[in-house]
């Protein structure tokens, strides 16, 4: 298993350089990123929008003209809509969004129609490398699926699951995750992840150990998880937590990197092909590392 950010970056390394497609490129895109991942020898960019802009970049990082590729499109709906074709003519292997608002990039990336929807849904996982864990960690989902069906809280596991094993987790051991560690009907993520935790015991997820429900501390310690009567190998050596909506997702992922200072990743499942967000609540210094998880999802989705 992946112990670190520092080894998601040598392993990524090794992969050798994928072509990653940025779309829309306009003079506000911020190349600082992609520059970054073209020092590591991890990507060659295929950039698609606003010439001038690539231009102003190459030559400001006296970037030599064979080691990256422009095509003009200033119009951002267009450039998008080529990046995807490209995509599924297998031209490029990683998206990356440019200069355009999130919600309309997942509009077009996720339209089950044009798009690279692949799954029931597309899910967030938040990818953390906590201190003294000697482990990453992972959260999903954490920006995607406002108050998600138990069918859709299914594909959100099996999404999650699909990036554990190209971390090297053979058996992840998943926390399902609610208010109160017991199964009660008035609150329905309980249910959830009483179901959740059934399927994986019958072997649905294949060879996992899912818990739920499980409160937070029932999930991060093991002392209290006895001490409330909960036996499980999950609590206090959880690989993944299942977050039981987005509202929870999203707050508990803001605070442990503006508040625990927890460096964080992120990678989005359920696509055709890996698409790195470029999301404003990651931090500058672990955007590479969202680049990186992209290379090692290329082929494996």
């Amino acid at each position: 298993m992946m112990t670190n950010f520092d080894q998601i970056r040598k392993e990524a390394k090794a992969k050798g350089k994928k072509r990653i497609v940025i779309a829309p490129v306009t003079a506000a895109t911020d190349f600082s990123v992609l520059s970054a991942a073209m020092a590591e020898g991890l990507v060659f960019p295929v950039l698609i929008g606003e010439g001038k802009a690539v231009a102003s970049w190459v030559n400001r990082e006296k970037i030599q003209a064979a080691h990256v590729e422009s095509i003009e499109e200033p119009d951002s709906a267009k450039a998008l809509a080529l990046a995807i074709d490209m995509l599924k003519k297998d031209a490029v292997e990683i998206l990356m969004r440019g200069s355009i608002e999130p919600k309309r990039f997942f509009e077009t990336v996720l339209d089950r129609e044009k798009g690279l929807l692949k799954e029931r849904v597309a899910s967030l996982v938040s990818v953390f490398d906590p201190p003294g864990v000697g482990r990453v960690t992972m959260a999903s989902d954490t920006y995607i699926n406002s108050f998600p069906s138990i069918a859709e809280k299914v594909t959100i596991t099996e999404n999650v699951i699909r990036l554990a094993r190209v971390l090297g987790f053979s058996s992840p051991k998943i926390a399902a995750l609610s208010a109160i560690e017991q199964v009660n009907p008035a609150i329905p993520s309980t249910l959830d992840a009483a179901i959740l935790s059934k399927m994986a015991e019958r072997g649905q997820f294949g060879d996992v150990t899912l818990e739920g429900p499980l409160d937070i501390d029932c999930a991060v310690s093991q002392r209290a998880a006895s001490r409330k009567g909960v036996h499980s190998a999950v609590t206090g050596h959880g690989d993944i937590y299942l977050m039981p909506n987005v509202e929870a997702g999203f707050l508990m992922a803001e605070l442990s990197v503006f508040i625990g200072k927890t460096p964080m990743a992120c990678a989005l499942m359920g696509t055709s092909h890996p698409v790195v967000l470029n999301l404003p609540f990651v931090p500058a210094e672990n955007r590479l590392t969202e680049i990186e998880l992209a290379v090692l999802l290329v082929g494996r989705l």
